[in-house]
């Protein structure tokens, strides 16, 4: 059982520290819309760290007792937080509406390191200002979703797409394909448990990361990974950390908090000498995921939004996501795995639950 993890009912909210930073949640915002403060409360009981804590579980460290002992603390402290403003209204997000020549930015963390360039690089030549939020692909349409904001979209899964679509925070249609991500086990440099297969990773001793696969797109890509080869019930016990985007569960590697994650193949191009990747079997990879970004329906000004896009999407934005490791053409991503679907949906399965429960 993951010791930072507790699933079931997904509840979470932002945590504040100090004065005038805020780390942004799935289900709380705290910022300015149209020049008046604004705190939207949605249902949440807290987040921290790379950890969703939960009420429903039945695991962990300190156990669901523990746990809503700590719940009970958080909450009041979180109000009174807010009631005497030292949440800051500060934040990226929250001063997006005070200029005329800026876009807000979701961004899932599957490019945070290809897009600070290409951002930086489209702020000078455009005289554009970006405001991005870098998160899990799932946990983003949640933010925008409470905060009604939101001007470009990016998530690092087709999966996504659908979702946002369905729920009415994206704009159908408008969807365009920017990189493909081939699914990769991440190890810290030397390989020191020699992981060589999906199969190593369910050995006694392991100690596995992953993205959360409610909100990650990387997480829901390990999980489909585990189930269509046949590797939940063996695998999951060893993961000890369920991160919360794409650049959270890399770190685990880099760090040496695991010994092995399930991750994307750029992630070793992310940090060359402290990482290495280890090829999985071509007829082991079910799905090859692909990164899309879209408009949202909250965008403010459609004609910067895709002037963004279209830079992104241009041959200068190609060079810098190729320059990472991405890979842009279908062949090419399909020589990893030729009997692979792209694209498509994936839900978490019954069995999933189960597992992680024991």
């Amino acid at each position: 059982m993951p010791s930072e993890h507790f699933m079931g009912r997904r509840i979470n909210m932002a945590v504040f520290s100090g004065l005038g930073r805020k780390v942004l949640g799935s289900y709380l915002w705290c910022g300015r819309k149209e020049g008046k403060s604004e705190i939207k409360v949605g249902h949440f009981v807290t987040q921290c760290s790379t950890a969703v804590l939960d009420p429903n579980c039945t695991g962990g460290l300190e156990g669901k007792k523990r746990l809503m002992d700590k719940v009970r603390t958080l909450v009041p402290a979180l109000i009174i937080v807010l009631v005497f403003g030292f949440c800051g209204l500060t934040s990226t997000i929250s001063n997006a509406g005070q200029g005329k020549r800026q876009i807000d930015f979701f961004c899932g963390a599957a490019v945070k390191v290809p897009m600070q360039e290409i951002i930086h690089n489209f702020q000078q030549e455009k005289g554009i200002k970006v405001n991005v939020i870098y998160s899990g692909s799932g946990g983003l349409l949640s933010q925008m979703q409470l905060s009604e904001r939101g001007d470009v979209y990016l998530c690092g899964s087709p999966d996504y797409i659908t979702i946002g679509e369905k729920k009415g925070l994206l704009i159908k249609g408008t969807d365009n394909l920017v990189s493909y991500l081939i699914p990769a086990i991440i190890v810290p440099q030397g390989n020191p448990m020699a992981i060589h297969s999906l199969e190593d990773l369910g050995r006694n001793g392991v100690r596995i990361g992953m993205g959360n696969p409610e909100t990650v797109c990387l997480g829901l890509y390990g999980v489909e990974l585990l189930d269509k080869n046949g590797l939940l019930e063996s695998v999951l016990p060893n993961v000890v950390v369920f991160a919360k985007s794409c650049s959270d569960t890399a770190a685990l590697a880099v760090l040496r908090k695991v010994d092995a994650i399930i991750g994307w193949r750029v992630f070793a191009n992310w940090n060359p000498g402290k990482v290495e990747w280890v090829k999985i079997q071509p007829q082991k990879i079910p799905r090859i995921s692909y990164i899309a970004i879209a408009l949202p329906v909250f965008v403010k000004n459609r004609t910067l939004a895709m002037e963004f896009i279209d830079y992104v999407l241009s041959d200068k934005g190609k060079a810098i996501f190729k320059k990472w490791g991405y890979i842009a053409d279908r062949r090419q991503a399909l020589a990893y795995a030729p009997k692979a679907k792209i694209g498509g949906e994936y839900r978490l399965p019954a069995k999933y639950f189960r597992v992680i429960q024991k």
